[in-house]
């Protein structure tokens, strides 16, 4: 699926990126272990993206409906600010969100794939949602990744914004590119 024309204009403004959890960060599969932990995996390449983001000067953060331990540990190892688990109305947490950071909708992307996420999505400055999202979800989207929920999504979302602010070259100058 490719971008929509105006993405790039809209992506000049982000100052924060906030993501779903499960069917963005994650492949959307929910497993249990003992005790009935729920385990999550999550893509090495979707971490990198978040860490070139912050190196960019641009948060990261969480926004989910669900809660889960492996989604705070996973946040805590990347630094995402803020984590927002349990919301069940994303759009109030969206507006939370924004009033915390003193940031207006314009200047927050989300990342996004199912039904729970259109309010969101309808909202911000620039809504991405994920390869394999619900056909909902792709049409509100500015942006429609290639890559599906959980196997680099995020990293790709990571890396348009970061070329559309013309800040891609100098941070991968870093690791010798």
């Amino acid at each position: 699926m490719a971008p929509r024309k105006n993405w790039r204009k809209r992506a000049l403004k982000i100052r924060l990126v906030l993501l779903d959890v499960d069917g963005v960060l994650t492949d959307g599969k929910v497993s249990y272990g003992g005790d009935d932990e729920e385990i999550k995996s999550f893509d090495v390449k979707d971490g990198q993206g978040i860490k070139l983001l912050q190196e960019g000067g641009i948060g990261a953060g969480i926004l989910s409906s669900r809660r889960a331990r492996a989604v705070t540990r996973r946040a805590r190892e990347l630094g995402l600010r803020p984590v927002c688990q349990g919301i069940k109305n994303k759009g109030d947490g969206l507006a939370a969100i924004a009033r915390r950071k003193r940031l207006s909708v314009e200047e927050i992307a989300f990342l996004g794939d199912d039904f729970a996420d259109l309010p969101v999505l309808r909202r911000v400055g620039l809504a991405v949602a994920v390869a394999d999202g619900v056909p909902e979800v792709r049409r509100a989207a500015h942006f429609i990744t290639r890559a599906p929920g959980g196997r680099g999504a995020v990293r790709e979302a990571a890396e348009a914004i970061l070329r559309a602010q013309g800040k891609w070259a100098k941070i991968i100058k870093k690791y010798g590119g």
